[in-house]
């Protein structure tokens, strides 16, 4: 795995509050911004804990069971526990491609071709934000959900995967808005994969997201907040 000196690479074993992160991301976008910080990618887990984006509706959130955080990142209601793996992206796109369709497809790329790498067929689908494979009953199920924000050209938040998370945990909200479709996992796919062994696998293919994002006939569309 090649990664440039100026990004750090972070893998926490413990669970961190989803506060504590969320503060620490929001000063590490503001020093990368400055010029003070190396960027970052930082994988963890959290305790249980509902984050609101942007775009979040009240009668989404249908159980309260949980902490509920406002986020500030693009999207509406997603779940965070033990037993998914969050990767957290504070990147300086000010120095690749200002594009931020580009900079979300190149996320969705990376979990998609990582879960290939544990025989998991995922994809993109049409309209529905995160990323989709087949549920253990065969209908479209989500496996991972993205969230980004990026302010001043840095980003901030990223994606998480369902290694093997409570599932029943996702019923106190509509996950990211979207009703028609369960939530799965690796575990309920009848695949184990540790946190060290996802991460493992992810970070191998660092070199090859980060060459997705340098410039090639970008768009600038400013900052702007998505899921």
């Amino acid at each position: 795995m090649q990664v440039p000196d100026q990004i750090e690479i972070r893998q926490a074993h413990d669970l961190i509050p989803y506060r504590e992160a969320l503060d620490e991301m929001t000063a590490r976008n503001a020093a990368v911004h400055e010029g003070t910080a190396r960027e970052l990618v930082w994988l963890l887990e959290h305790p249980p804990v509902y984050t609101a984006g942007t775009s979040a509706a009240a009668d989404e959130l249908l159980d309260p069971r949980f902490d509920v955080v406002e986020a500030g990142r693009g999207g509406r209601y997603t779940y965070h526990g033990p037993g998914q793996r969050v990767g957290y992206l504070v990147l300086d796109l000010g120095k690749r491609a200002r594009d931020v369709r580009g900079f979300v497809h190149a996320v969705e790329g990376w979990v998609i071709e990582t879960l290939g790498d544990f025989g998991v067929n995922a994809w993109r689908a049409e309209g529905r934000v995160g990323i989709w494979t087949r549920g253990a009953d065969g209908g479209e199920a989500k496996i991972g959900a993205i969230g980004i924000r990026i302010r001043r050209w840095v980003t901030m938040h990223g994606f998480s995967v369902n290694l093997a998370p409570d599932l029943t945990h996702f019923g106190g909200i509509v996950p990211c808005g979207i009703e028609d479709y369960g939530v799965t996992s690796l575990a309920a796919l009848g695949i184990a994969v540790a946190p060290e062994e996802w991460d493992r696998a992810l970070l191998a293919r660092t070199e090859a997201f980060l060459a997705r994002l340098e410039p090639r006939g970008a768009q600038d569309f400013g900052d702007k907040d998505l899921s």
